[in-house]
């Protein structure tokens, strides 16, 4: 099981480095280009946009098909469209190319967490999505500093370094991973595979939580590095520092994600980390000192990297034949909350009182999302533990 454990590991990891890879290439692509500040943001949402648009189809679609052809393809897209990247001449092709790249990650991504369930026994499931979790943190912990190490060369290096290290990794899979055929071979139309969500007390409830679990916790992290600068006057370069050690503490949370669902049980891990979360949210704020706010961030990026594997086992299991559905929709979900609470951000910092206002937001939004999660019986596993919810999971 532990080679599976690694690959998943490692292509979450891929994903997720080419994900944040541009960010630190986007004045050196910018000048490349000739294009505006504004407009140079197209290279960075273009990724995004084809990520959470496309996986709304390539779930349902994936459900039908078999897994290991729906990953295996999506990988071999996702390859050669980075590399691609590399080529690129001009502003727009840029934005093409990393348009199918998100497309090519919204077939990818969401078949590693169907998969799981899929090769890997139930008592390890918990252990094996934290560590594919941890691949998708290290990546935020290090993409920035990958993208700029690789990129002193030619801003083309670090593209072509994910593009072929990816296709290597296509390799792999193709000789580790079993088939994974659907159970049915009943031809079912898209829509139709949102059904027994939509229809689902349990699905809807924690769908909304999921929402505002990333809505507030993508709130607070759109704005941090800017209340930062202008709370403790910080050059963009210890940003940066600050901003690879937090990635650092979601990649710790994930590791031991399954230990404590093993020694707590879900609800009670969910319920302890989201309740430490509401009050780090809102008192961090109001705090004037940086190595105590930087403290308290970690904890909270370590927390984070404790539930997010949590709620996405919970979420998968809710429905074994539309995983792949299941697991789409919470790709586009997160997607969406991210984009929302960076929209919202913005005028809560400029209108409402600055980072105060942010972090009271996603105090009030964790608090939503940890109801949601508790009293819509989405953590049923953990109920046979607690005896709390055992009438709700019946």
């Amino acid at each position: 099981m532990r080679k599976y454990t690694a690959l998943f590991f490692l292509i979450m990891f891929m994903i997720g480095t080419d994900t944040f890879l541009i960010s630190p290439l986007l004045p050196t692509l910018q000048a490349e280009f000739g294009v505006s500040t504004g407009a140079a943001g197209w290279m960075l949402g273009a990724y995004t946009l084809g990520s959470a648009v496309f996986a709304l189809i390539a779930g349902p679609l994936s459900d039908g098909w078999n897994r290991r052809i729906v990953l295996l393809g999506g990988l071999l897209g996702f390859s050669i469209s980075t590399i691609l990247c590399g080529f690129a001449d001009s502003f727009w092709t840029m934005c093409l190319f990393r348009f199918l790249a998100g497309v090519s990650a919204a077939f990818t991504a969401p078949q590693v967490w169907a998969s799981i369930p899929a090769v890997v026994p139930a008592s390890r499931i918990p252990k094996t999505m934290g560590i594919a979790f941890a691949g998708l943190a290290a990546s935020q912990a290090l993409g920035v500093p990958i993208g700029s190490w690789l990129a002193v060369t030619h801003w083309s290096v670090p593209f072509w370094t994910v593009g072929i290290a990816s296709l290597l990794l296509m390799a792999v899979a193709f000789f580790l991973l079993p088939d994974m055929r659907p159970g049915t071979r009943e031809r079912t139309s898209i829509l139709r595979r949102y059904v027994p969500l939509l229809t689902s007390g349990k699905a809807r409830s924690g769908f909304l939580a999921y929402l505002l679990l990333h809505l507030g916790s993508g709130t607070a992290f759109a704005f941090v590095g800017k209340w930062m600068a202008d709370r403790f006057a910080l050059p963009i370069g210890q940003i940066g520092t600050v901003m690879m050690f937090l990635g650092f503490g979601t990649l710790l949370g994930s590791i031991v994600s399954a230990y404590a669902t093993r020694k707590l049980g879900s609800t009670r891990a969910v319920a302890a980390g989201m309740s430490l979360l509401i009050v780090l949210y809102a008192v961090i704020p109001r705090l004037t000192v940086l190595p105590v706010v930087t403290v308290g961030y970690l904890i909270i990026f370590a927390t984070l990297g404790i539930i997010f594997p949590i709620a996405m086992g919970a979420l998968t299991s809710l429905n074994a034949s539309i995983r792949g559905t299941i697991s789409s929709l919470a790709n586009s979900t997160m997607n969406g909350a991210n984009t929302l609470g960076a929209w919202i951000a913005g005028l809560l910092y400029v209108h409402l009182g600055g980072y105060a206002s942010i972090g009271l937001f996603a105090a009030v939004c964790l608090g939503l999302s940890l109801a949601m999660f508790v009293f819509g019986g989405v953590l049923g596993r953990s109920a046979a533990r607690t005896g709390r919810e055992s009438a709700s999971a019946s």
